[in-house]
């Protein structure tokens, strides 16, 4: 007889054990998860993916859950929950809190998260619902048993050698079943071998949110955009056509010497969401915080500077009330506040990275930046909180009837004088000096 004909290779043996009823289930899982994490897929499509997976592989899931990770000044990451009765998702955003909530305190997460912190690589839990009170010893275990889960699992994956969870290292799920007899461990067994694969594909989507975060955090929407698309060639920048607004405190450094750093903090966050809040739905980014100034841009698209003039000069019209209104507040608190002038202007910028070799500030240059900045220091002198350029207003032709010129006024740097322009309904400056 000819063993060697008939020899099965190690390979054959391997896709056949793969083959096995027991095991398809997690190979198939395994096989999507990855292929889901290398095109990009973002957590609510690998999640809502995953549940319904296991539901197709004989997993009797009722409900899934699982909490991803982000750094955001205002968020501390995002949840997911897929539910069998609406075969949907249904996100939810974290806020970013000096304490956690009493249900998070008081809920498995928390245990889990202070094993995982403690060193355990993989904590996991489980609770069988059905078989008494005892196993019910979470508030939401309670409710969930309520809503008629009988068998509870819940673990966690952490990144790194020695992650916190809690500070975007890690991702926690949680599972329930309806069945009468809870999961079987074959389901068990399916859902712990394939989540670190899951994991990988999660944090993979994590990361990137992340970064994405971080940039629009602190670059700004629109320099983000080109930075995360590969805008990192040092002086490299295209010209840009926009309207430019600055604004900047006045008296800031004599108030510095008089005040409390922790309220001049204070002070400076109320002054910047005042500023940058009307922004945010009329296309204006801010490119950088200089100080207590701020330099942002409302990029012109083709035929449109009309309509971006008239936003841009919305835009710093709520800003002066907004302004106003919060420093009526601080003072009645008997809290430091101070005035801020705003001046609006119309140019061509150079918009890209300059700096050293390996540190790099992705802004706008040119005289455009610099006119409007000095435009912004006859605001005080002229009793104006709002002051816009020759070049601002002939541009902005649907706001003419909302502009009224000052005169003709020498900007230090300018080489002639330039027509300057007020908002027609402000009264002069009972601030200024």
């Amino acid at each position: 007889m000819n063993t060697a004909a008939t020899a099965r290779s190690p390979i054959s043996d391997l896709n056949a054990a793969l083959d096995l009823p027991a095991v398809r289930p997690v190979v198939e899982i395994y096989k999507w998860a990855t292929d889901s994490g290398l095109r990009g897929a973002n957590a609510e499509t690998l999640f809502d993916g995953y549940c319904r997976h296991l539901v197709t592989h004989g997993v009797r899931l009722l409900r899934g859950h699982v909490s991803t990770p982000t750094l955001h000044p205002q968020w501390t990451g995002y949840g997911y929950t897929w539910r069998r009765q609406a075969n949907s998702l249904n996100v939810q955003v974290f806020l970013r809190s000096v304490a956690p909530n009493e249900a998070w305190v008081n809920s498995p997460f928390s245990q889990l998260m202070q094993r995982a912190m403690s060193g355990e690589r993989h904590p996991s839990l489980r609770r069988r619902l059905a078989r008494g009170p005892d196993q019910r010893d979470f508030p939401a275990l309670v409710e969930f048993h309520s809503e008629g889960a009988t068998d509870y699992y819940a673990a966690i994956s952490v990144f790194g050698e020695s992650g916190d969870p809690s500070q975007g290292k890690g991702v926690v799920y949680s599972f329930t079943t309806d069945a009468p007899d809870g999961f079987s461990e074959d389901e068990i067994e399916i859902i712990q071998t394939t989540l670190p694969v899951v994991s990988l594909a999660l944090k993979a989507h994590a990361g990137n949110q992340i970064a994405t975060n971080l940039l629009r955090t602190y670059l700004g929407e629109h320099a983000a955009q080109r930075v995360h698309t590969g805008s990192v060639l040092r002086g490299v920048a295209d010209g840009l056509s926009a309207a430019l607004l600055y604004a900047d405190v006045r008296g800031f450094t004599k108030l510095t010497d008089v005040t409390p750093g922790a309220e001049i903090i204070d002070m400076l966050d109320d002054i910047f969401e005042a500023l940058i809040a009307p922004m945010r739905s009329r296309g204006g980014h801010v490119l950088k915080f200089i100080g207590d100034a701020v330099l942002a841009i409302f990029p012109f698209e083709e035929g449109d500077e009309a309509q971006t003039c008239r936003l841009a000069l919305d835009a710093a019209e709520e800003a002066n009330i907004a302004l106003e209104r919060r420093r009526a507040e601080r003072m009645a608190a008997d809290l430091a506040f101070a005035s801020v002038d705003i001046a609006l202007h119309v140019g061509e910028v150079m918009y890209g990275n300059f700096g050293a070799v390996d540190r790099l500030d992705f802004t706008a240059i040119g005289p455009a930046v610099n006119e409007v900045a000095r435009l912004e220091k006859l605001c005080e002198p002229l009793g104006r909180r709002l002051l816009m350029s020759e070049r601002f207003a002939r541009a902005a032709v649907e706001c003419r009837g909302r502009l009224k010129s000052l005169g003709q006024f020498t900007l230090r740097g300018v080489s002639e004088p330039k027509e300057v322009f007020g908002c027609s309904h402000e009264l002069a400056d009972p601030m200024a000096s």
